[in-house]
């Protein structure tokens, strides 16, 4: 899909002045994220990412519509500057034709994309148990391999999976905890939600699914 009909559809739903509008552009996080902010400029606010679609490759937004009275002040005046968007003309906060910010929204989209990373991050990461479960893959792995090869090698491969498992939780681990720091760092609040997964909230602002997610 090309990048007008991205924002063409998007804009779309927000004529149609709707709580929640979904976002999900082929592509990267970043792409995400550059929608995200364009959506903000009409006056909604960030709420969840996850991943779906065929082989979980699409990255899926959530927007909700602020009902706060300085966002709908910056949604008029969006329109009034960019009566043309989505139409061949400009793009708030966008390189025209591209999903590529300009230079003083780049910041945003940069907040916006660690959130869209780190909601989507928790679809993965491994608790407790999903980790009993991955040694114990290895070590069955060992096993089987010892029916008909040499001990050595079947040891040898069920630890070299072992390893691949534990750098992968380290790494995820770590990744996670830097964008932890940056968005602690923006003024966001880590809550936890019904799942007990970890989110980031604004100030004021509630977990989805509430009938005012912005009431304080």
């Amino acid at each position: 899909m090309s990048i007008e009909r991205h924002i063409a559809g998007m804009l779309q739903q927000i004529a149609r002045q709707q709580t929640v509008i979904e976002i999900a552009p082929q592509g990267s996080t970043s792409k995400a994220a550059a929608l995200a902010h364009v959506a903000e400029q009409y006056g909604y606010t960030y709420a969840m990412a996850y991943k779906t679609g065929f082989k979980n490759s699409l990255v899926q937004v959530r927007m909700y519509r602020d009902p706060q009275p300085d966002a709908r002040v910056r949604e008029a005046a969006t329109i009034a500057a960019h009566p043309q968007a989505g139409n061949g003309g400009t793009v708030p906060g966008l390189e025209q034709g591209l999903l590529k910010p300009l230079p003083e929204a780049v910041g945003a989209v940069a907040v916006l994309k660690d959130l869209i990373t780190f909601d989507v991050m928790a679809q993965y990461v491994a608790d407790r148990r999903q980790k009993v479960l991955g040694y114990l893959g290895c070590a069955v792995l060992t096993l089987l391999m010892l029916l008909d090869r040499p001990p050595v090698e079947a040891v040898a491969s069920g630890g070299a999976v072992a390893v691949l498992f534990t750098v992968a939780f380290k790494v995820g681990a770590i990744r996670r905890a830097k964008i932890t720091q940056r968005l602690t760092d923006a003024g966001f609040l880590a809550v936890r939600d019904e799942q007990g997964r970890q989110r980031f909230l604004r100030p004021g602002q509630q977990l989805p699914g509430h009938t005012n997610p912005f009431a304080a």
